[in-house]
């Protein structure tokens, strides 16, 4: 629990560094921008390569994506069976917010949190995969079909293979699996470049926090308080128990996969919520309450998980 709470303190000493940047005001919101392009088009893409590509293949394709993915079936059962017999909720607004309620941080937070809090940026991995291989092109296609575009076909299936994060992902999975020995002339720039990511993350993390609005009073306080217990309360514990009572891993991977399910709701559904109109306070404010909260959940969940 020590090497936790030192792994959080350091996280936290560099989102509070972001957080006076933009309180002071040297940082605003075109900064905010800045830090995101660098991170998103540099920064993490050569860090999820190298990541990846020196990852084992077999933990990657473990009981830890299975424990995971259970956990973000239930989140969203519970959701959208919820928001659907409770506020009769519409099919565009339930997708973006079991979105909300299950498609965690695993690249802005989790990365971090797996190398400094768990001591292995490698297990933030799996996540990753499962997301922007399957989820995330699962949910845009949703979207697409709730909103009423008629984007084509192939254009909708190739649309998530253009994010540098799933390109990165892809060609450091492809190195993984075949066992192919990536030049020193490309991997130490690489390597140099992934420095980048982290801070990067968490300073414009630190910023974000500072210039995001407070959830607001706009009548959605009951489905709001649904979003935030079923992502930090129902897709940790579940996947939790999926991993240690029926896949029977080892505490460590119990500890892993809880904490990973444990991260708060990624920022891009803001972005997807803007883009298709659907849902944009409701995901803004548990974008904002499951990052206040998921750091002391995911203390007690470490502590529960590894009891």
């Amino acid at each position: 629990m020590i090497a936790v709470l030192q792994g959080f303190a350091l996280i936290a000493a560099v989102v509070a560094v972001g957080w006076l940047l933009a309180h002071t005001g040297l940082f605003a919101e075109a900064e905010q921008r800045m830090l995101a392009k660098l991170t998103f088009w540099v920064g993490s893409p050569a860090l999820l390569f190298v990541i990846i590509a020196d990852a084992d293949v077999r933990e990657i394709f473990s009981g830890f994506l299975v424990a995971t993915f259970a956990g973000v079936v239930l989140t969203t059962v519970v959701y959208v069976v919820t928001a659907r017999l409770v506020w009769r909720r519409g099919p565009g607004h339930l997708v973006m917010g079991a979105m909300s309620a299950s498609y965690v941080n695993s690249n802005n937070l989790g990365v971090p949190i797996a190398a400094y809090v768990l001591g292995d940026a490698a297990i933030a991995a799996p996540i990753l995969l499962l997301q922007l291989l399957l989820l995330q092109p699962v949910w845009l296609a949703a979207l697409d079909l709730t909103s009423g575009r008629h984007t084509a076909g192939w254009r909708r299936a190739l649309g998530p293979l253009t994010n540098p994060l799933t390109i990165a992902s892809v060609l450091g999975l492809v190195v993984a699996i075949t066992g192919v020995t990536v030049p020193a002339l490309v991997l130490d720039p690489l390597e140099l470049l992934a420095g980048l990511a982290i801070p990067g993350m968490l300073l414009a993390f630190g910023v974000s926090l500072r210039l995001s609005p407070l959830p607001g009073a706009d009548g959605t306080g009951p489905e709001l308080a649904l979003i935030v217990a079923a992502k930090l309360l129902v897709m940790p514990l579940t996947t939790a128990l999926v991993a240690r009572q029926v896949l029977g891993l080892s505490e460590t991977w119990v500890v892993a996969a809880t904490v990973m399910a444990a991260l708060p709701t990624a920022q891009n559904v803001f972005i997807l919520a803007v883009t298709y109109g659907r849902g944009v306070a409701q995901s803004r404010d548990a974008i904002f309450l499951t990052t206040m909260l998921s750091m002391p959940v995911i203390l007690v969940t470490v502590w529960w998980a590894g009891g």
